[in-house]
């Protein structure tokens, strides 16, 4: 049965993000501020620069590539994976949610504009900011698109050495009375709840003490002076679900427009499920770094050490203060694929008033591949 409720969960946050691909939201013109215009005009450079974002935007990718003065250098197909990613990966399932043109330089034939591309998915958002020179023909300014090619592995042989863990249950003929395979034992290690902006936030650290691997959710419920319930709430996002023997994952669940001093308590509830898992791929951290203000952020590279393409990857970062004392959880989908041995770089924004509180961090990976049962 705790195998069947894994699978569901994990088929359902799938579902969840091809209906968010087939039935996307309508796609806004532009930010908050952007001046409005026809949707189609090469009139003049930064027409011509929101006229390519308006076919990006609705997949309209015959116009947008016949739209650009460097089409020589590639074909339609090199744009359309520029943009969706060349795997399966998170850009495959995002819409294009607004964008916004900004000027950077002008002469009488030639101009140089930022494209700042803010895409959304059902399981986070991401942008991509493109500087886009844009050239006169004729009457027309026409746009020359920066291409970003993924780079190609080269044929290899990655030997691979990793544990794995199958598990065997009890069928319906057998003779083993209500026996069954125990589940992992998952302990809350750490738990701290503070109140920001858009509510309460319940944030904390939990450990799988077992020695098998297990698929956990964490449940909090707001209890008021009252001893009745505020609002019960389970981690989703911010957490990595699927723990190894001996791993800690941070969670982080939010309650909208909640008040802290009107909490009397917490309650806590793991839930820990047994299933299948490897300790495959192996995706090392490298260049990790804590940057300080004006734009705080924990930096770094993940680099796939294993012979299989991620398709996506999710970071999340702990952050303490020099006490040890946690302090926040933030985190960060990468948009592309994970390739083997090809480092790409994320960058995980903290939040301004926090960042000097901030000491130490610790980051985390969880990934998911099109190839894998689960």
């Amino acid at each position: 049965m705790g195998r069947l409720i894994a699978i569901v969960i994990i088929l359902a946050t799938i579902g969840l993000v091809i209906i968010g691909t087939l039935w996307p939201i309508p796609t806004a013109a532009a930010y908050a501020g952007e001046t409005s215009g026809p949707a189609h005009s090469w009139s003049s450079p930064q027409a011509s620069v929101q006229s390519l974002a308006h076919d990006i935007a609705r997949h309209h990718w015959a116009p947008a590539y016949a739209s650009l003065e460097n089409k020589g250098e590639f074909n339609e197909q090199d744009l359309i994976r520029d943009l969706n990613g060349a795997q399966f990966s998170l850009r495959t399932f995002a819409d294009l949610e607004s964008f916004r043109v900004r000027p950077l330089h002008e002469s009488d034939d030639r101009a140089e504009m930022q494209l700042q591309m803010h895409w959304s998915t059902v399981v986070g958002n991401f942008d991509d900011t493109r500087d886009v020179a844009v050239v006169r023909s004729g009457d027309r300014w026409k746009p020359v698109w920066p291409i970003v090619k993924e780079p190609r592995v080269p044929p290899q042989v990655i030997p691979v050495n990793y544990l794995r863990w199958d598990v065997i249950y009890r069928g319906g003929g057998d003779d083993w009375a209500a026996q069954d395979v125990e589940s992992p034992h998952v302990r809350i290690v750490d738990m701290h709840p503070v109140e920001r902006a858009a509510g309460v936030v319940v944030m904390g650290e939990l450990l799988n003490e077992d020695v098998v691997p297990a698929y956990v959710h964490v449940r909090a419920t707001l209890m008021a002076k009252s001893g009745k319930a505020i609002g019960s709430e389970v981690s989703f996002d911010r957490i990595s679900h699927l723990l190894l023997p001996k791993q800690v994952t941070p969670f982080f669940i939010l309650f909208p427009n909640a008040a802290l001093s009107d909490v009397a308590s917490i309650r806590m509830e793991p839930t820990a499920t047994l299933v299948a898992a490897s300790a495959d791929p192996v995706i090392e951290i490298q260049n990790q770094k804590l940057n300080p203000m004006p734009t705080p952020s924990l930096t770094g590279a993940l680099v796939n050490q294993s012979g299989q393409v991620v398709n996506i990857a999710h970071v999340l970062g702990t952050f303490y203060d020099k006490t040890g004392q946690l302090v926040w959880v933030a985190d960060r989908y990468i948009d592309r694929a994970l390739m083997p041995q090809v480092p790409v770089s994320f960058s995980i924004p903290i939040p301004q008033d926090l960042a000097g509180k901030i000491s130490t961090e610790r980051a985390v990976v969880s990934t998911y591949s099109q190839n894998n049962d689960l």
